[in-house]
């Protein structure tokens, strides 16, 4: 049997910082090595492939896609509303890019969403839904696993944290819809408690309120360290080192370090919003305000069954994502979409 050929098209890994390039490699990654019996998958490549998967929406991958006679699928990243308190641009420039990004969407013959609550969004945009396939994010458990406590210890030495500091752990780009700002005005509410935030502003000046951020950024309370952009092959150490991951984030699809903060094990405070329900399994912690967000982290502090608790089922999620199961989807989506492609053609040939 001929292996279908996978051009896999993404300029994600070329701006550091962003969870978008992690999801990127790690698919990549788990398809070519997992799927290669029945994959062919090549990356960027000029050469014609039975199916064009665009990771990003890159002007040049538009351009592919209107050209491209055999199968086009898209990831969804981001929806076009979810760029509020991302990116800052002119409002003329704003609403142009939004409706690209929509007319780049319905042009793909299918949609992938990480999340399956974000579907009906698509939906309203003008998108049929027989088109859109819900498949999670992954993580290795290779590159981001649990490591011992006298590791963890070592890795807090090198950053000036001791063995009883208590780390609140907050990972992403320094933007606006991020929460940062909440995240430094809980750190204030909290002097005994040390924040680190591992992320820097990978969109520059047009980061939404970037301006405000810079300032916070680069001055600091005392108890709140900003350590700018980690690579990602350091930032398994950040997880282990720190108590807990903290992200009060207004808006996400399925962010890449809360999959890689549970294969550490690590508690997850995350702020109340319905797009985590269906993927998370309510096997987290979460607060509506920043007061509830200062009773949780007490509370985690202080009581360690609650603690061990909340770890456990970190440790939950992470089996649930596992290689094998992702894996899987990914093979059978590939082979369905590619199969019922051939048998279209075959019948559109016979009837002419």
């Amino acid at each position: 049997m001929k292996k279908i050929t996978i051009n896999m098209l993404s300029s994600a890994d070329k701006v550091a910082g962003q969870g978008v390039g992690s999801a990127y490699l790690e698919q990549v990654k788990l398809v070519r090595e997992g799927a290669s019996d029945i994959f062919d998958v090549q990356v960027n490549s000029k050469h014609p492939a039975d199916i064009l998967h665009h990771h990003t929406i890159d002007p040049q991958n538009y351009l592919r896609m209107k050209n491209n006679k055999n199968l086009n699928v898209a990831y969804v990243h981001f929806l076009p509303d979810t760029l509020n308190g991302s990116i800052k641009l002119p409002k003329p420039a704003f609403h142009v890019f939004k409706k690209y990004v929509t007319r780049f969407y319905n042009h793909a013959d299918y949609l992938v969403v990480v999340n399956p609550i974000f579907i009906d969004d698509l939906v309203k945009y003008g998108i049929p839904r027989k088109k859109i396939v819900y498949i999670p994010n992954y993580v290795s458990k290779e590159q981001f696993f649990k490591k011992s406590a006298k590791e963890s210890i070592q890795i807090r030495e090198k950053l000036g944290y001791s063995k009883e500091d208590f780390i609140v752990l907050g990972v992403g780009q320094v933007q606006t819809r991020k929460g940062v700002i909440d995240f430094v005005k809980v750190a204030e509410s909290m002097p005994d408690v040390k924040f680190v935030w591992c992320g820097g502003f990978s969109f520059g000046v047009i980061t939404d309120g970037y301006e405000e951020l810079k300032q916070i950024y680069e001055n600091p309370p005392k108890n709140v360290n900003f350590l700018g952009i980690i690579p990602r092959e350091e930032m398994n150490d950040m997880f282990n080192m720190a108590d807990v991951l903290f992200m009060p984030s207004y808006n996400e699809l399925f962010p890449m370090a809360i999959l890689e903060a549970v294969n550490t094990e690590k508690p997850l405070l995350l702020r109340d919003l319905k797009l985590y329900e269906d993927i998370l399994f309510h096997k987290y912690l979460k607060g509506k305000d920043n007061n509830e967000f200062v009773k949780k982290i007490t509370e985690l502090q202080t009581d360690k069954q609650l603690y061990q608790k909340q770890s456990q089922q970190s440790k939950e999620i992470s089996e649930y994502y596992s290689k094998e199961n992702v894996l899987e989807i990914w093979r059978k989506f590939y082979t369905d979409i590619y199969q019922k492609f051939q048998a279209q053609q075959k019948k559109e040939t016979v009837e002419e």
